[in-house]
This record gives structure tokens, sequence and C-alpha cells, in this order.
């Protein structure tokens, strides 16, 4: 790998070094008559610019063809995702109408306008009907997207506690994640990262003496339950984290010293996800690629992969450290009656500590 950056390293030097000298040619140098673009040579870039346009607009095609289905537009788990969907879609779809119609005025003008010989460029020294439009315009629309994307904003961060609400804390930690759970009395004990005590293992500064916290549950991995309204409270120990879970259409920043807050209510079981058709196909996909890498693994001596599972997951999305990348807890949707028996299993705060 070091070999290959010095040969690229060496070959950009190569090509800055001859360009410097073409510079040089060109200012010490008159500029012969066989240097200026003649009218041949316009003609020529001229259909190069509509090549490339149809280049363009082939290539988009196909992409979207082969890779069009956004994978988690079709996926969504929680009960404000469609809002989220929605104002992606209208998003790209303005967006891939205006880069359609300027990039073909863009390249049309390019060959309609190519210089010829004695003929003069017409151009508008101030057309002010012109200047209006392409200013208006665009403000209309990014109002409207910036003014549709406050009011869905809005309506998903107005989240209240109610009584059936479900109040979870994550901890986030180089390079880790923790869950809290509020307990019997639906409400978080006190903590500050100060608390924290590993010789009695209360390693998320949870606060001893507060009864609130008595019967906290800390757990590696996030179970909710389906169709009922979840609160997160966040918090970080060390750095800047970002609670992201795609298929919730979930994302906030935990930030040392404060804590941030993000509420939903999941829609879709974990078991029900795994039947989704692209999330089957999805994971035949990956299965196949594993099983080919199993082959040449087992040659080598070393044990084969196991096959992938669906499962939600909780991810970091801020580069936090070297080891960012595996930042991650898993997260499982499950009925009422299957959460209550978990939440029963686990242990409490008081009771885990070590006296």
């Amino acid at each position: 790998m070091t070999a290959f950056l010095t040969i690229i390293v060496l070959l950009f030097i190569a090509i800055a070094i001859w360009q410097i000298v073409k510079m040089l040619d060109l200012a010490q140098a008159n500029i012969k008559s066989s240097q200026v673009a003649t009218d041949k040579d316009n003609r020529v870039n001229g259909y190069l610019m509509l090549a490339f346009l149809v280049f363009i607009y082939v290539i988009t095609i196909v992409s979207f063809i082969k890779w069009g289905d956004l994978p988690l537009l079709s996926n969504s788990a929680s009960e404000h995702g469609p809002q989220i969907d929605n104002l992606m879609i209208w998003s790209m779809v303005i967006i891939f109408i205006v880069q359609t119609v300027t990039q073909f005025l863009l390249h049309y003008f390019a060959f309609k306008y190519k210089g010829e010989k004695g003929r003069k460029a017409l151009f508008f020294a101030d057309n002010n009907t012109l200047e209006a439009i392409w200013t208006i315009i665009p403000v209309i629309t990014l109002a409207g997207l910036i003014i549709y994307g406050l009011f869905t904003w809005n309506d998903i961060m107005n989240v209240t506690e109610e009584d059936d609400t479900l109040v979870v804390e994550l901890y986030a930690q180089q390079f880790n994640w923790k869950a809290r759970y509020a307990g019997a009395d639906n409400t978080l004990g006190k903590a500050n990262v100060r608390l924290i005590d590993i010789d009695r293992a209360n390693i998320l500064g949870v606060d001893e003496s507060d009864p609130n916290a008595q019967d906290d549950v800390i757990t590696s991995e996030l179970h909710l339950p389906v169709n009922r309204p979840v609160i997160f409270k966040m918090r970080s120990q060390d750095v800047l984290h970002s609670a992201y879970m795609p298929h919730f259409r979930a994302q906030m920043n935990c930030v040392p010293g404060m804590i941030t807050q993000f509420g939903f209510t999941p829609t879709v079981t974990t078991s029900e996800m795994r039947q989704n058709p692209d999330i089957v196909q999805k994971v035949e996909n990956i299965n196949s690629i594993r099983t080919e890498n199993s082959k040449d693994l087992v040659a080598k001596g070393e044990e084969a992969l196991d096959p992938y599972e669906f499962d939600y997951l909780l991810l970091c999305n801020k580069i936090c450290g070297k080891s960012h990348y595996n930042m991650q807890m898993k997260i499982i949707v499950e009925t009422q009656e299957e959460y209550d028996a978990w939440i029963n299993e686990q242990t409490l705060f008081a009771s885990s500590l070590i006296k």
C-alpha cells in the first residue's frame, strides 16, 4: 500500500511539473496561430459537450434502475418515519428536476453558442426580468422546503412524557453504548460523570442516594415495546457522539455535560422487519458475500463467517475516535409482553452495586 501511494504521489508531482513547464512556455513564447482554437475545434468541443450530457443522463438512469431503491425509504419503523421519508423524497425530486434542466441548458448552450469566426457573441449587460426570475424561483422553492422541514421537525420533536411513555437513557462513551431504564417509577435517577465509581460498578455515574435511581436498570442491549412512545435522555461521558437509529429516522447528538432528548414510537417489531422483502433480499445478498469470503477463510484454516441476521442498530454518527466504526448497540423491538418479561429478568441498579 505504501508503494502504491508513493507511485501516486510521484505521478502527481510529474503532472504538476509538466503543467508548470507548459505555463512557462506560454508565458515566454508568442502564441502561434496553431494554438488558437479553430471552428473545427469548437465544433468538436460542442459535440463533446452534448455527448457528455447524454452520458450524464444515461448513467443517472442506469443508477436509478440498478441502485435507485433507496433502502431506508421503504422500511421506516417509527411513527414519524413516513414524514421524514416524504421530506426526503420531495427534496430529491426537486433536486433531480433542477439538475436535469440546468445540465441540459448548460451543455446545450455550450453547443449552440460555440465559437465561430465572424460571429460576435450576443449578450445582455442587464436584464431585470431574467434576474428576478432566477432569484424569485429559487427563493420560493428553498423557502418552501425549509418551512416544510421546520414543520416536520417541530412535529417530530413535540413529544411529551405521558403516563405510558417509556423513559430510557442512552449513555455514550468511547466506544460503547449503555441503556438505562427508568424502572417502575418511570423516573430516571440523577447521574453525573463525576459520580462514576468503578470499584462499586457504578459505570454511569448514577447518584446512589437518589431514591428514583434504585430501581433503574442498566443494560448493554436496547429493548423497546412496539407501539409505545419512548423518550430518550442522552448523555456522553467523554466526547461528542451522535445517537443514530436509521430505521427509526432518529438522530440526536450526545453532548458532554448536558442532556439531550429525542422521542419516537416504534411501529414494527424486529421479527416483522426481518420478513420485509427489502430486508430479506439485503440479508440474502450479504450472506452470499459472506459465504464467498468464508471459502477463502476456510482455505486458510480459519473459521467461516457466521450468517448475518438483521437487527435494528444504534450507531454513533460522529467520528469519535479510532474505534468509532464499531460503536453500536443492538435494538430489539418486541411486543409489550415480551418486553415486560425481559425487563423483569434484569438486575436493578441498587442490587448491581458492589458492596
